[in-house]
């Protein structure tokens, strides 16, 4: 079983809100085989409580701009680690110290990695 397009798709959109707002380090796994009830982790990094706030905050407003409306959010207060639920895609935003902390990476290393396709910045004439 793999992540279906459409949530390969979503992928893509959580990842280009998520570094519009200087996400680093974004990495998504295909979890569909472990975990039937996702198909997909995005993990993103933020710089600052600040920062981790407002990756979330704009992910969260992509996707519902894209319909899907998110199901669950957790760790927004403390913007440590945020946890965006959107059903078939789940959002890890992290602190830096957070992520190397916890090392979902790790956890996650027998997973296939989805490929993000962010589009790139229009260069100004």
């Amino acid at each position: 079983m793999t992540a279906a397009d459409t949530t390969r798709t979503l992928v893509n959109v959580a990842a280009a809100a998520a570094e519009s707002k200087g996400a680093e380090d974004l990495l998504a796994f295909d979890v569909s085989e472990p975990l039937p009830l996702v198909d997909a982790f995005l993990l993103a990094t933020g710089s600052s409580e600040r920062n981790v706030a407002a990756i979330a905050d704009a992910i969260e407003e992509a996707m519902l701009e894209n319909g899907v409306k998110r199901l669950r959010r957790e760790g927004r207060h403390e913007s440590r680690w945020v946890l965006l639920d959107f059903g078939d895609l789940v959002v890890h935003v992290f602190h830096e110290q957070e992520r190397v902390f916890y090392g979902l990476e790790r956890l996650w290393k027998d997973c296939p990695i989805i490929p993000i396709e962010v589009p790139a910045p229009a260069v100004a004439d």
